[in-house]
């Protein structure tokens, strides 16, 4: 790492030692787990459930990884079906399992129970052992779980007036997770999947108004920050639709008249709708599969035409929400366009060269004209260089994963991103991302709107060269990929 020794390895590593920021999803076990077996009936399975005051049960099978059954599983597989409840197990079973390694950072587990809407998820060690399962009621102990509350209340809100209110309170959940110096990643996760829950509830009040909308018509995608689950104080929520084909035009102005209600349902609950159109209200970002795809198309065969760059960019960012009332039910386009993108050497090198084109730096030309030295843009000026990096080390060695972390572990190593850069970037990206958070949410207390231009002034000695440094450390990576202009696509 070049710069000055160990500084940003320090502050990368500074949550982990004020904190239990190194808790491992074991650590929040507290039971053996109920272990049955495949040839066992529902009325053995639901005793032994009983017997140990539990509401599932483990089915290992060699064929198959590992079965899960539930209380909710019984009542919909066997008592709402109408089957007998000495129906072998194995025929009953939710599986194969979602399991986690006991490794797993707590956020982590949460994040995944929560977006896959289950109940539990098997815990398992490094040779395939179950430890116990973790549930919703697991995380309250932990620091990640303290958002679970109002994450249910907002699920549960019955009026837009409730939704709003619940919502409002996310900005001082956040301030709280940073006060508490929880790691940057981790506050930013949490949020994220507040902010979930406010958009999937808003949508099911705004359908359960308009008998003309089907929510099983559309598949809602989160872009940008949210999408990577990387929001701050300052963010935006930007979204987009995937139509199933058999809407016609009419239609769709419907929907969009819906979900331009829930616009506004998100500005009364405090949330920043994106102001440049990136939301799911607005054509361009709400069009059925064979739109988006024809759409897709063009921008890899003429990335340099019509904001092609940039609609690449956001595409690719985007996740689509789960919950008890939607799930994904066909790809999003951004996974669509990996593979066409790596088919296509010319556009994937245009790629490289746009996220290259922000360049990390201290101040711009504009700064010095204006004479604004004192004042910097931590988002425009090092996070979305890194990002873009990021984004396109993934995409090189085919990954869907969308958060920035994740990018650049999966790309690590790769002809495009050695393991040091890699780590140094990882190590970078959190830096500024606690940095940011920490001066937006003193602007909070201070009763001022955030904002990702700093006052230099304003940060310690300390975060001030830290932060040069993370520009210098972006920079660098982006002049050695720069001088890989010649990079092909295998």
């Amino acid at each position: 790492m070049n710069g000055p020794p160990d500084q940003l390895t320090v502050a990368h590593r500074r949550d982990a030692q004020r904190t239990p920021g190194s808790r491992t999803v074991a650590d929040l076990l507290r039971t053996a787990p109920v272990i049955g077996r495949a040839d066992m009936t529902v009325r053995q399975a639901a005793a032994l459930m009983t017997e140990r005051d539990q509401d599932y049960i483990v089915i290992p099978s060699p064929e198959h990884g590992l079965g899960l059954l539930t209380d909710a599983g019984i009542r919909a597989r066997v008592v709402a079906a109408g089957r007998s409840i000495d129906t072998p197990v194995g025929e009953v079973l939710d599986g194969p399992a979602f399991v986690v390694d006991s490794r797993t950072a707590p956020v982590d587990a949460l994040t995944e129970l929560v977006d896959r809407d289950l109940t539990v998820i098997p815990v398992c060690d490094t040779a395939g052992t179950v430890l116990g399962v973790i549930g919703a009621s697991d995380f309250v102990a932990d620091p990640a779980g303290s958002s679970m509350p109002l994450r249910e209340q907002i699920s549960r809100s019955q009026t837009v007036a409730e939704l709003q209110g619940h919502a409002r309170r996310i900005p001082q959940l956040v301030a709280d997770l940073v006060r508490r110096d929880r790691p940057a990643h981790e506050v930013t996760r949490v949020a994220s999947l507040i902010v979930d829950a406010v958009v999937l509830q808003g949508l099911q009040l705004v359908v359960d108004n308009r008998p003309d909308v089907d929510p099983a018509a559309y598949t809602w995608l989160s872009l940008g920050s949210n999408a990577r689950r990387e929001p701050v104080p300052s963010s935006d929520v930007d979204s987009a639709v995937v139509f199933d084909d058999s809407l016609e035009g009419a239609d769709l102005d419907g929907y969009r008249e819906a979900f331009a209600e829930l616009d506004e349902m998100l500005r009364g609950a405090g949330l920043t709708v994106d102001t440049n159109g990136a939301i799911a209200s607005k054509p361009l970002f709400s069009r059925t599969r064979g739109q988006w795809q024809t759409a897709s198309r063009g921008w890899i065969d003429a990335p340099l035409e019509n904001k092609g760059m940039i609609f690449t960019s956001l595409i690719l960012d985007g996740r689509p929400l789960f919950g008890s009332r939607r799930e994904s039910r066909s790809p999003a386009p951004g996974v669509e366009m990996i593979g066409a993108l790596r088919a296509d050497p010319r556009t994937m090198r245009l790629l490289l060269e746009e996220s290259l084109s922000t360049k990390a730096r201290l101040r711009s030309m504009r700064d010095v004209l204006t004479r604004r030295g004192d004042s910097f843009d931590i988002k425009t000026h090092a996070l979305t260089p890194l990002v873009n990096i990021a984004r396109w080390a993934a995409l090189s060695v085919e990954s869907t994963e969308v958060n920035t972390r994740a990018r650049l572990q999966v790309a690590a190593g790769s002809a495009l991103l050695p393991d040091d850069d890699a780590r140094t970037l990882t190590e970078v990206f959190d830096v500024l991302q606690r940095v940011r958070l920490r001066y937006q949410v003193a602007q909070f207390d201070r009763g001022e709107t955030p904002t990702d231009v700093l006052e230099m002034k304003r940060l310690s000695p300390l975060d001030r060269s830290l932060v040069a440094q993370a520009v210098r450390e972006i920079a660098g990576v982006q002049r050695r990929m720069a001088g890989m202009s010649h990079y092909q696509v295998n």
